[in-house]
Order: C-alpha cells, then structure tokens, then sequence
C-alpha cells in the first residue's frame, strides 16, 4: 500500500513511526532539528493523515512492509533507522523482527514489547464502537489526560490544543481500524530479544501509559542497549519536550549507529 509521507531527502536515513490516534505532523519538531543530521522520513501510517484505509484494515507487520516498500519506492536500500513512538513502535518493532537486514539502529519511544492483556482489548472494543459511531474526537478527548503529563497540560497548554486538533482530525474508520490492529499485536519481547541493532529506548518521566518501568525492562532485554528518561514529559515525550528528546536522538545516530552518521558541513 502507498504511504503518505515527508522526506527532507538529505544524509542517512531515520524513519520515524507516528503514535496513536496522531498523524506524521507529530514529528514536526523532530523534522526542523534533525534535518541537518539525517534523511527523515516520516510515513502517515495505515488510515491516519493522507494514507488510504485498506479495505481488509492492517496489522502491525502489514503496516511494517509499507513501510519497507515505501523505502523501496524511495530508493533507500542499504540499511535505515527505524524509531516509533507508541503505536508507531510497535510498527518499528515489526519491522525490525521483519526486516533486521535493512537495520542499522532501533528507537522505541513511550511504547512497550508486551501484547494487550484482556483489560486492555475489552478497552480497545469500547473505543472501536465509538470511534465508528461517533468519529475519532471522542476517542481522543477519553485519551488526552493519559497521553500528556499534568506538567504539560498545567504550563503547555498549547501542546495540547495541538494534540486534540491532530487526533480529532483523523477519520473514525481509520482509528477503529487501528485499534483492532493494537488490539490483535503479537508479543513483540522475542524480536528484541533477537535484536542486534543498537537500540535507544526513551520514555517520559511522567508517562503513564508505557510507564518508566516498562521502558527499563524492555531496555534491558537488549545488551548494550540506551535508556534515556525524558524530563517532565507523559506520553508523548517527543512534543513535550523535545529538547531532551531531539538531544538523545542525534546523539544516538551520531555514537551508536556506525552506518548513520551527522551529516558534516
């Protein structure tokens, strides 16, 4: 399936996987800082922004080989950095158990190796059903208090007016689609436990969906793997404060991925 996608189509490759129920515009901080160190693509995954819905919906590893043929389409053959924010990791996590010939280096941020527990799929069917029913605003304004900590919601209110916009905006089918896709992933720790790229885990100090403990268990089913606790973020600790976020990861392109290296002026 074909992809929408920004490209600032110069030096190595770093693709970055979007999160739930979000849009590519979420790495627009990312774009403007790590454009002068990397070739960032950021694809709109299956139903979200400018990408179609397939008619049969998609799972994390169909969502993992658009992306692998988006970078076919592109021309980018040799191996690539594949970083993914929640939803957008378990997409990077897929294709990096997929495709570990086309890696040079992982990024998980605010995301998680284990599959949904029964809780969790019986909260993802209640969000199914609104999400066709009544669009994908509800569904974002239930998920807001989770996605950003009280530390941005108190003095960065802007952050999460940008938020609502970009989740509201999104088609309710694609959502639901999406949500079924979260729901049916498969447990994602024996690919990383495979794993021989270098691997940067991030996760917000305050992130109370894929909280910091997870994050440092998934860390540490890689050896020699990074852990780096975002300051005063939730979930979405690359708009929160991206800063620290950008800081870590072209200092993780520039020291732990051989193959992807700043680009000199």
């Amino acid at each position: 399936m074909s992809l929408a996608y920004t490209d600032t189509a110069a030096g190595p490759t770093l693709v970055l996987l979007h999160a739930f129920p979000l849009d590519r515009q979420m790495w627009r901080p990312q774009l403007a800082a790590l454009a002068g160190t990397a070739r960032v693509i950021a694809p709109d995954l299956p139903g979200f922004g400018k990408s179609p819905l397939p008619p049969e919906g998609w799972t994390v590893d169909s969502a993992a080989d658009d992306v692998a043929a988006l970078l076919d389409t592109l021309g980018q053959s040799g191996r690539v950095v594949v970083g993914g924010l929640s939803m957008g990791g378990y997409v990077a996590m897929a294709f990096a158990r997929r495709y570990p010939e086309r890696l040079a280096g992982l990024i998980l941020a605010d995301t998680r190796a284990e599959p949904d527990d029964d809780t969790a799929k019986a909260n993802r069917e209640k969000l199914i059903v609104t999400a066709k029913s009544q669009g994908a605003a509800p569904v974002v304004d239930a998920m807001l208090p989770k996605l950003l900590g009280e530390e941005t919601r108190a003095k960065r209110p802007g952050v999460a007016d940008a938020v609502r916009a970009m989740g509201a905006k999104q088609a309710g089918e694609g959502v639901a689609a999406a949500l079924a896709a979260l729901r049916d992933r498969p447990d994602a720790g024996p690919g990383l436990d495979g794993l021989t790229a270098p691997l940067l885990v991030l996760v917000g100090e305050h992130d109370a969906v894929t909280p910091p403990t997870l994050a440092a268990a998934m860390a540490g089913r890689v050896y020699g793997s990074e852990l780096v606790t975002v300051s005063g973020a939730g979930h979405l600790s690359n708009l929160e404060n991206p800063d620290e976020f950008n800081a870590a990861v072209a200092r993780f392109l520039a020291e732990r991925t051989p193959a992807v290296k700043p680009a000199t002026a």
